[in-house]
């Protein structure tokens, strides 16, 4: 197994040059002008939820640490560099700088989200400090990973949402966007909250349980769909799950059953049918009354068919029998929300030792960043429910202890946090003078950790139609830092 075991398609290959030329042109303005190592802080986050939800889960962290780990420029990545040309046609950098790219190593200190945390929109979910060079090259992988994860396994979160704590099956790999796309899509969902995958090269790398049985050619490769069954449960009666829809489901399930009954004098059951076709509502009622009659009660119903979380929501409403859901297309694409949107704001420099704020000014409120060294303190009630975020800059804590959130898009939106019984800090170091501090844990735990942190959420904001707008917002003294610099930018233009 590969020791990258998150980067498989990419371990014989340096990921540093997976930035925007822009970031090396201003990392060369920085190199010219003397201020490559200028202490810096860029935060990251995104400014609303996707699929017009009330909820998002961070997801990406572990690959990110696992370049971090040992970023540094190749010989063949500058050879690369020393080949691009200005408009002049001359070498677009030195030589002198592309010898500093060539030794440079990560002094960066990297604070992030956990993967599986629930978070909200104008949460930082990694806060990046250090060389504003080096912070600037990280900008482009940091969004790469974290904006694809994160909204992959917010999808998942919600279709297994939608499935009421029955099992999801990925089963996205042949429709994913390349098998990059694929792979990283198989492992945001598992952290969603899919059960499993079909994806092998997934299963063998991350250990996420692997699902599936046949294809709809098997059962075309024979005389007749009887003859097929009886075939496949010879060969495979310890993965026995049957697809019944290539001609007739009902008279599938019929032959399905047919085929099985040999199947319990060899020590084993019919496990499955899968619906890939039709009306799952009407024909997995139908087909529960069948194998039920037939002394099949143990044999689970699966289905599939371009299923989502409303289809999903809907099938349950209808009183559908499925209890196994095979989901590809819509969770590995994330129908609905083409990307998550995060963006990475410069939000500080230091100055002489003491950190300056810093900020963008936008015609859009939404764009405007949040300025200083920003962290985020979560509130929860004595049962454990989060009832407030704070997002808060650590040079302002409020003197007084006392907390106030205002909604960044609405400064008459105003909350106080006066009843709460405890609160967690939801950044943590992950590097430290660019070496990794943290230690990522297995695929498995941070599953459930996602699953831990919705349950513990009231259940409006997991809603799919108007969801309940969680309070979280800038804490008061951090709001009135942010309109003192844009009233004192505004009245210097």
């Amino acid at each position: 197994m590969s020791q990258k075991q998150s980067l498989p398609i990419y371990n014989r290959q340096s990921l540093t040059l997976y930035t925007d030329l822009y970031q090396l042109t201003m990392g060369y303005g920085y190199w010219k002008l003397g201020i490559a190592d200028k202490e810096a802080c860029f935060i990251m986050t995104f400014r609303s939820h996707p699929f017009n939800g009330g909820f998002s889960i961070c997801s990406g962290l572990g690959p990110v640490l696992e370049i971090l780990a040992d970023f540094s420029f190749e010989p063949d990545d500058i050879e690369y560099l020393s080949s691009l040309k200005g408009s002049d046609l001359q070498p677009l950098f030195s030589k002198e700088y592309l010898s500093y790219l060539g030794e440079l190593k990560l002094s960066v200190d990297i604070d992030a989200m956990e993967e599986g945390s629930v978070v909200f929109p104008h949460e930082p979910l990694f806060r990046v400090k250090g060389p504003i060079l080096q912070c600037q090259i990280l900008e482009t992988l940091l969004l790469n990973f974290i904006n694809f994860h994160s909204l992959i396994s917010t999808k998942a979160a919600r279709v297994s949402h939608a499935a009421q704590g029955e099992p999801v099956i990925e089963f996205g790999a042949r429709r994913a966007q390349g098998i990059d796309g694929g792979l990283s899509a198989s492992r945001a969902c598992f952290i969603g909250g899919c059960s499993s995958t079909s994806n092998l090269l997934a299963g063998k790398i991350y250990g996420i349980p692997v699902r599936g049985t046949q294809a709809h050619s098997w059962i075309m490769c024979f005389d007749n769909e009887l003859e097929s069954f009886e075939k496949y449960l010879d060969c495979m009666p310890n993965n026995a799950v049957l697809l019944i829809d290539t001609y007739d489901s009902l008279n599938g399930l019929k032959n399905a059953i047919a085929a099985a009954k040999d199947l319990k004098q060899k020590g084993f059951n019919l496990s499955g049918v899968r619906l890939d076709s039709g009306d799952l509502a009407y024909l997995s009622i139908e087909a529960r009354k069948i194998l039920d009659e037939a002394g099949f009660r143990d044999t689970q119903i699966v289905g599939s068919n371009d299923l989502d979380e409303f289809i999903i929501k809907s099938l349950k409403e209808q009183g559908a029998k499925v209890v196994v859901w095979g989901v590809g297309t819509n969770l590995v694409t994330a129908s609905g929300q083409s990307s998550l949107g995060g963006v990475y704001k410069l939000c500080a420099i230091k100055e002489e030792d003491q950190w300056i704020p810093k900020i963008k000014l936008s015609e859009q409120t939404i764009k405007i960043n949040n300025p200083g060294i920003q962290q985020v303190r979560r509130f929860y009630s004595q049962s454990g429910e989060p009832v407030s975020d704070a997002i808060y800059d650590e040079l302002s804590m409020p003197e007084d202890n006392r907390w106030g959130i205002i909604d960044p898009l609405d400064s008459l939106r105003y909350k106080n946090i006066s009843k709460y019984d405890h609160f967690k800090d939801l950044l943590v170091p992950v590097l430290r003078k660019g070496a990794v501090v943290y230690q990522s844990p297995a695929l498995t735990q941070i599953r459930q950790k996602c699953l831990d942190d919705l349950k513990a959420f009231h259940d409006s904001i997991k809603r799919f139609v108007f969801p309940h707008n969680y309070p979280a917002g800038l804490e008061k003294n951090l709001h009135q830092k942010k309109s003192d610099l844009i009233k004192k930018l505004r009245n210097n233009l």
